[in-house]
């Protein structure tokens, strides 16, 4: 018998009964709210403005490298497009950054190019301990507006909305490792759970999330990563 099959079988269902659940929940709590009106609907979409029309560049992308355990960090690249310099990352695993995604600034205070820091990822991968991608059905991703602001943009007549967005992802179980993040989204407050990955020997695990953080055209999509932990202590 292939109980790990069984396992992620299981908690499949789980999620989508605990999402069905949640959404009949929200039916009952807004039955008896009247429709949104065409008007608060058409104004909406008429008040977010669009920067540019040029909707064909690539979002920005993050990968994670892999962990340097004895240094408590796992290293992630940021790709912003094939002619753009990758943006290196450290995500701390303890102390008293943990869960902080901090730029290496050294690998640019020379003004590499993207080239040259590309190959410095290459040399740094294979020293690095790999992350096992888990099921994202086994957690959930729940959103909250912290602030909302409309912010002006030269050359724009319209101003773009911006949110405070919360990010908080947690088991579907409701027992393990859970973590939170707050980013700025522009244009809509939407976000979704793309990948987990679990570090080994250890409950934790990292989570990445895409949102609408590029205010280009119709927006595109940014991605982030949030760590997942069970305690204080982090990642030993």
């Amino acid at each position: 018998m292939n109980r790990d099959a069984k396992t992620q079988s299981a908690l499949i269902a789980l999620a989508r009964t605990r999402r069905m659940q949640r959404a009949y929940a929200h039916a009952q709590l807004h039955r008896n709210a009247p429709m949104p009106g065409l008007r608060a609907s058409l104004g909406y979409m008429m008040g977010t403005a669009c920067i540019t029309d040029d909707d064909a560049q690539p979002a920005h992308r993050m990968t994670i490298l892999g962990l340097a355990r004895l240094e408590g960090f796992a290293y992630v690249v940021e790709d912003l497009g094939a002619y753009e310099t990758p943006i290196v990352y450290r995500l701390w695993l303890r102390g008293m950054r943990q869960g902080h995604l901090v730029p290496m600034n050294a690998w640019y205070e020379q003004s590499e190019d993207a080239a040259t820091i590309r190959a410095k990822i290459s040399q740094l991968v294979p020293r690095l301990e790999p992350v096992s991608r888990s099921t994202t059905e086994a957690w959930m991703l729940s959103t909250r507006i912290v602030h909302r602001r409309a912010l002006r943009v030269a050359g724009a007549d319209q101003p773009i909305r911006s949110f405070a967005l919360q990010l908080a992802v947690e088991p579907v179980s409701g027992h393990g490792p859970s973590g939170k993040t707050t980013v700025t989204a522009v244009l809509r407050a939407g976000a979704t759970l793309v990948d987990v990955w679990a570090i080994p020997g250890t409950d934790a695990a990292i989570a990445k999330i895409a949102y609408t953080g590029v205010p280009t055209g119709l927006g595109r999509d940014k991605e982030t990563v949030v760590l997942l932990t069970s305690g204080l202590d982090g990642v030993e």
